[in-house]
């Protein structure tokens, strides 16, 4: 079988290398002139161990199972990571319920490795910290996530497959048992093949739309939360990542470090109508608030503006945080088609276990 994944971020080279080792012949259109030039190339790094996730959803699953399979990839393609370990922090009353229920959570999840601790045994393990309770994980860790790109696409190629850059989608229609997918690039002109995985990140719900013959009332509508990140101009106090309880939208402002121990505040929450990239200096004062729940001992004048990202979310402000939506056949009943929307985080960390998840349906 031939199968276009649309999309060269993470998953979409995760799902484009899985379905190359089970057999099929695989290209990857990406409309960039690069590998991760989205979502995948503006997060933390983080790969996450999975209690945040409610009971039997998607996010709960290829979190903890792509978890496990990503810390054996990277030991067997040598790929830089460290399992450092976090602390999710309690600096009141309501967040110690907050993290308590997470806690919980992640054993419902099957998380190893969880551990309640009161402020002394916190403290102990992390002198700068100010908390009254705190959950810790000792397998959330740190990846070089483009160097794991890397690797997803040199198992790709290693089968066969192919990565057709600066190749955007602009039609894909039912012709016989066939798809014939049209491309903006002249030169590419039109290609036909047995199957489709929309993996395109932030343009997934526009490419869907591209696609006939899958019902339009099944595209979810985009949310683009925006994160911004601010760097630390000064040595580490922490070796750990340190989590806030969370916050509507997300995880809290929290401490990551990246491997060479430098360390970095984000992402917030900002909610925006329209991409666009730039930090504002100004958002330095509310990191300023937040970080100092847990650390007091901040300086001032030691943020600077970093980088942002775009989450690509199915729900607003103010609403429950929508699961993965992976469609495939035996849901919308369109044959060779498989659509993926609102792989946000934990998506890195999940990719491995989305990529079986996709080649399943489309066997």
């Amino acid at each position: 079988m031939q199968v276009l994944v649309i999309g060269a971020g993470v998953v979409g080279l995760a799902c484009a290398r899985a379905l190359a080792r089970a057999g099929h012949e695989v290209i990857v259109a990406e409309a960039t002139g690069t590998i991760g030039a989205g979502i995948s190339s503006r997060n933390s790094e983080v790969i996450h161990a999975g209690m945040y996730y409610p009971a039997h959803s998607l996010r709960a699953h290829h979190c903890v199972r792509g978890r496990r399979m990503l810390y054996s990839f990277c030991e067997t393609h040598g790929i830089p990571h460290r399992r450092c370990g976090k602390l999710i922090v309690a600096t009141s009353d309501p967040e110690r319920v907050k993290i308590e229920t997470i806690h919980k959570q992640g054993l419902v999840n099957g998380v190893e490795g969880l551990a309640l601790l009161e402020r002394a045994e916190a403290i102990r393990l992390e002198p700068a910290l100010s908390c009254i309770a705190a959950v810790h994980s000792n397998e959330t860790g740190i990846i070089d996530g483009h160097a794991f790109m890397l690797a997803l696409q040199g198992d790709l190629e290693s089968q066969g497959g192919v990565v057709a850059f600066n190749t955007p989608v602009a039609k894909a229609a039912r012709q016989a048992e066939l798809w014939r997918v049209q491309f903006d690039d002249a030169e590419a002109g039109s290609l036909f093949v047995d199957a489709i995985v929309n993996s395109a990140g932030l343009r997934a719900q526009a490419v869907a739309r591209m696609i006939e013959s899958y019902p339009a009332e099944r595209v979810p509508p985009l949310v683009l939360a925006k994160g911004n990140y601010f760097a630390y101009a000064g040595r580490p106090v922490f070796t750990r990542l340190i989590y806030p309880a969370p916050v509507d939208g997300g995880l809290g402002t929290h401490v990551t470090l990246d491997l060479a121990g430098r360390m970095r505040f984000g992402p917030d929450v900002e909610w925006v109508s329209r991409e666009h990239y730039d930090v504002d200096p100004q958002r330095a004062q509310s990191f300023y608030a937040s970080i100092r729940r847990y650390w007091p001992g901040l300086p001032d004048g030691k943020l600077i503006p970093d980088y942002s990202g775009i989450r690509p979310k199915l729900t607003g402000p103010g609403e429950p945080a929508a699961d993965f939506v992976i469609d495939g056949p035996a849901e919308h009943g369109v044959p060779g088609l498989v659509q993926l929307f609102g792989i946000e985080s934990p998506g890195l960390t999940a990719a491995l276990s989305i990529a079986d998840d996709v080649v399943s349906r489309l066997s």
